[in-house]
């Protein structure tokens, strides 16, 4: 029960990124540079009261650049897709490509695949064309392309925290890395500089609760869930975020949305069942 309500707990944290990102851009409260910003350094805060102790004790995780940046990268372009992509949408495109990203890593390294793997991964990919293809209900070309960025960033950030000893403190490490990159940005986007408190406010709450806090709770989670089932409960984030857009945002859940959801997640998750 406990290892299920913080999975619970930690996919609505995630889902919650999307809804509080769009509600912040969609009404202009804030810019998506210094949205990144504050996210990152509310974020790094927070993370880092976590692990303190651990680091007074000179149990600091080694620097690892790469990993800052993708982990950067991901910040940046998911902030910037949802000045016009739609809650629902974003976070299946985000997690699709996150998916799909680490799917393509696992063949390259020369991981056999089944035939009914085989069936899910094109299930997925067509799912994702589908939801892209010019049309009445597509997303914004310019915005779903960041987006896919971003999962993809998120994907090569995953891979790289395998065999972390302490993936938390490493987390942390990231977000402080992280944290200048995000400024810079908001400084070369300067001139389209505004936030209003409310702007800030929500900033605040993405990275602090939502992802420092959702990382905490999550990491807690980890450590009962098997790595099939760890990636495969995150296949519901788009579903709550698509529900969360729909009575929080009265964005609409299109047709094209559901179709794209079913065969991209269940794509995921049929080469997810053949991988455990």
């Amino acid at each position: 029960m406990k290892a299920l309500l913080l999975t619970v707990v930690a996919m609505i944290a995630f889902a919650a990124n999307s809804l509080i990102c769009r509600l912040a851009l969609g009404e202009g409260l804030i810019d998506a540079a210094s949205f990144t910003a504050v996210r990152a350094i509310s974020g790094a805060v927070t993370l880092v009261l976590f692990v303190l102790p651990g680091w007074q004790k000179k149990e600091h995780p080694r620097v690892s650049w790469k990993s800052a940046l993708m982990l950067f990268v991901y910040l940046a372009f998911f902030s910037f897709a949802y000045l016009s992509l739609s809650a629902g949408t974003g976070a299946l495109l985000l997690f699709g490509a996150v998916q799909l990203t680490m799917f393509t890593v696992a063949l390259r390294s020369g991981e056999r695949f089944s035939g009914l793997s085989w069936f899910g991964l094109a299930m997925a990919v067509l799912g994702i064309v589908y939801l892209v293809l010019p049309g009445v209900t597509a997303p914004d070309p310019m915005g779903a392309v960041l987006m896919v960025v971003a999962g993809i960033a998120w994907g090569f950030y995953s891979l790289s925290g395998r065999g972390v000893g302490n993936p938390l403190a490493a987390t942390a490490n990231n977000f402080l890395l992280a944290t200048p990159m995000a400024v810079l940005v908001s400084l070369l986007f300067l001139q389209e500089f505004q936030a209003s408190g409310r702007g800030i406010l929500l900033a605040m709450l993405s990275g602090s609760v939502t992802s420092g806090l959702g990382y905490v709770i999550w990491f807690a989670a980890l450590k009962n869930l098997t790595a099939s089932r760890a990636a495969t409960v995150q296949l519901s984030v788009p579903a709550i975020a698509a529900i969360g857009g729909l009575f929080v945002l009265s964005e609409p859940i299109t047709l094209r949305l559901i179709i794209a959801s079913v065969a991209t997640l269940g794509g995921i998750a049929i080469v997810l069942k053949q991988k455990a």
